[in-house]
């Protein structure tokens, strides 16, 4: 093993040891390379003459480019030396701060509570990649809902042999199925000395947030099995943060419920500016841990930092330099809060649009609808039809798009549709299972 990795081994088992016990085998094996890349950052700070360390092109003391490219950009308001470089694989290190405030900024429940820096990642999927690295050896297992974002399984089973165990997600009586989620929990932690949770909210592809009181009960759940000495690593998937429709719905992230509670509890928090601040493309997501630590918690989450950002050297070198600068100037933007509040408006009107219309009672015979209230996404359960055989109907013959899973499933992407066209979609969706009865 490298004597890197021995070291900040040996500095989260002064902090955790049970911290140190979920790290998968790679885990444990990853470290921060100090070679061209510490020698590089030395340089920066000390070569004032000439710097020959980095894998970059200059020109007259500059960063060389193509005018087209930066033309495209903007050099006024970006310079090459933000948008063109390599950037640190841990993340920029003004945007990680920046990242860092606002999540305590939106989740008050943080006060007092001792969290890592967040690590960037090329977006959430990137994210979720890194922890399976990170955490999981194959054969472990991940506890998720049966309805969950398809990817998963890519990332987790195909790609690293992970195991998924699934629960119901929704109750008979509507609502998360707690009775469900924690039969599944002390079922695998039974089998196992650590089990893996992986928790959506808002959920993709229901919709579904957990209610303050179900939020407060996940967290019970999980505590209890920690406290009977199985070792639960709580990924927390905030690819829709914010977008929280509905009073009773929890506002805050239920990683703040996690981060502190016991020793055999790691909160792991998987957020991004990808849908929070409407930038798909730009591929910049976060990786932010928190556990119950001895001590300082420093060393141990710098130790974890730099296991993260050496898994993503490892992976990917580094995230887009110009995607994360674009991140970090919106957030310091004086208009920022004020945009953010317009377009959560715009989605809040789409969603409240979506459950006026399915109030018709003409729809009752086709479909019943899953609960909703937050996201981009809600989901309706076809009564006598195939999805994907109506799916492909409605594409055919009427150039309506959905998203078919299993075989009674039906995802509706309410984000895209402007409120004229909500009650366009059903109507036709409801002509399409007429047409196939």
């Amino acid at each position: 093993m490298n004597e890197l990795a021995k070291q900040l081994n040996d500095d989260i088992l002064a902090g955790n040891p049970k911290t140190f016990e979920m790290l998968s085998s790679v885990g444990q094996n990853l470290f921060f390379p100090k070679g061209i890349l510490s020698q590089s950052a030395e340089a920066k700070q000390k070569a004032h003459k000439l710097n020959a360390t980095i894998g970059i092109a200059k020109e007259e003391g500059k960063i060389m480019f193509l005018p087209s490219v930066m033309d495209a950009i903007d050099m006024g308001s970006i310079p090459p030396e933000e948008s063109l470089t390599y950037a640190p694989s841990f993340g920029i290190p003004a945007l990680r701060q920046a990242w860092k405030d606002a999540q305590y900024e939106k989740n008050p429940s943080l006060a007092g509570k001792t969290t890592s820096l967040p690590v960037v990642t090329c977006g959430i999927t990137h994210a979720i990649s890194v922890v399976a690295d990170v955490w999981a050896n194959p054969g472990d297992v991940v506890i998720l809902p049966d309805m969950m974002w398809g990817n998963y399984n890519m990332i987790l089973s195909v790609r690293n042999g992970v195991v998924i165990s699934k629960y119901k997600l929704f109750s008979d009586q509507g609502g998360y199925n707690l009775e469900a989620f924690e039969a599944k929990v002390r079922e695998e932690a039974s089998k196992r000395d650590k089990i893996i949770v992986l928790l959506n909210f808002p959920q993709n592809p229901t919709g579904y947030t957990a209610t303050h009181d179900e939020g407060r009960k996940i967290a019970d759940i999980l505590t209890r099995v920690a406290e009977g000495g199985t070792k639960v690593i709580a990924v927390t998937d905030d690819a829709y943060f914010g977008l929280f429709f509905e009073d009773d719905a929890m506002k805050e992230s239920i990683f703040t419920q996690l981060c502190d509670r016991h020793e055999n509890l790691l909160a792991v928090k998987l957020d991004g500016a990808t849908k929070e601040n409407y930038v798909w493309g730009l591929r910049v997501g976060f990786i932010t841990y928190g556990t119950k630590i001895a001590g300082n918690p420093v060393p141990v989450y710098e130790a974890l930092e730099k296991k993260t950002a050496g898994c993503v050297r490892g992976n990917i070198s580094n995230c887009s330099h110009l995607g994360q600068t674009i991140v970090l100037k919106s957030m310091k933007d004086p208009r920022y809060q004020a945009e953010k509040e317009e377009k959560f408006n715009t989605l809040k009107a789409r969603a409240n649009r979506v459950k006026e219309v399915l109030k018709n009672p003409k729809y009752k015979d086709a479909w019943d609808v899953y609960p909703f209230n937050s996201g981009y996404f809600m989901c309706i359960r076809l009564k006598n039809v195939d999805a994907e055989t109506l799916r492909v109907h409605l594409l055919d013959n009427y150039g309506v798009g959905l998203i078919a899973l299993g075989e009674r499933d039906l995802r509706v992407a309410f984000s895209c549709l402007d409120l004229d066209d909500v009650e366009v979609l059903f109507d036709t969706v409801l002509q399409g299972v007429k047409d196939l009865s």
